[in-house]
């Protein structure tokens, strides 16, 4: 490849990035105004002045625009696991992982609330956010793993890697359902470490 292709090749994803942050934002402002079931495909494409092919192209399901970039976010945390100090505890580097994605994220704090809710709230997205929870969980074993894996063999620590990715990511779920039904009034980092606390008790 060419350096002008390269260059060509990295307009397009930055438009097709772009093009798809439109697409998600006016989505979510339409959700949170009219109500995520209300909110049809078509409206969407509507709104952003694209046709509903165009729309289709981009992200396969209103799902998919709440979550799509789900697995993109999963990367951001095994970016920063993987950054953490060598000797550092799993379950503290895990927390300074996930901590690193939420100070990453586009949204206000009320904002924030109001998408949760409507994970809360609706079965379709529920549903889907587990399917991406394991998507995470394989995505950051691997890199739990090999911090945890020693100079001499060891037949489970793929196990064990699993089981504290497994529960962190279920307290960070927990953590937020009563982060939401709180209004917010509580503080979720506290409300993480007290998940974590009772799980490792």
């Amino acid at each position: 490849m060419t350096a002008g292709e390269t260059r060509q090749e990295g307009l397009r994803e930055r438009t097709r990035r772009a093009v798809r942050a439109e697409i998600a934002g006016t989505a979510m402002r339409l959700f949170l105004d009219r109500g995520y079931e209300a909110t049809t495909m078509d409206e969407i494409a509507r709104r952003v002045g694209i046709s509903r092919r165009s729309l289709f192209h981009y992200f396969g399901s209103k799902e998919d625009i709440v979550l799509g970039d789900h697995a993109e976010r999963g990367e951001i945390v095994r970016a920063a696991l993987e950054s953490r100090p060598a000797e550092e505890d799993p379950w503290t580097a895990i927390r300074a992982s996930l901590k690193a994605l939420i100070d990453t994220l586009p949204y206000s704090s009320e904002e924030f609330l109001r998408i949760s809710r409507l994970l809360k709230q609706s079965p379709a997205l529920r549903a889907r956010h587990v399917e991406k929870n394991q998507q995470w969980i394989d995505l950051l074993v691997p890199c739990l793993t090999a911090r945890l894996a020693g100079t001499s063999p060891d037949p489970f620590v793929e196990l064990r890697a699993g089981a504290i990715i497994a529960a962190a990511i279920s307290c960070l779920d927990v953590a937020s359902e009563t982060w939401v039904s709180s209004d917010g009034r509580l503080d979720m980092e506290m409300l993480y470490d007290e998940a974590v606390a009772a799980v490792r008790h």
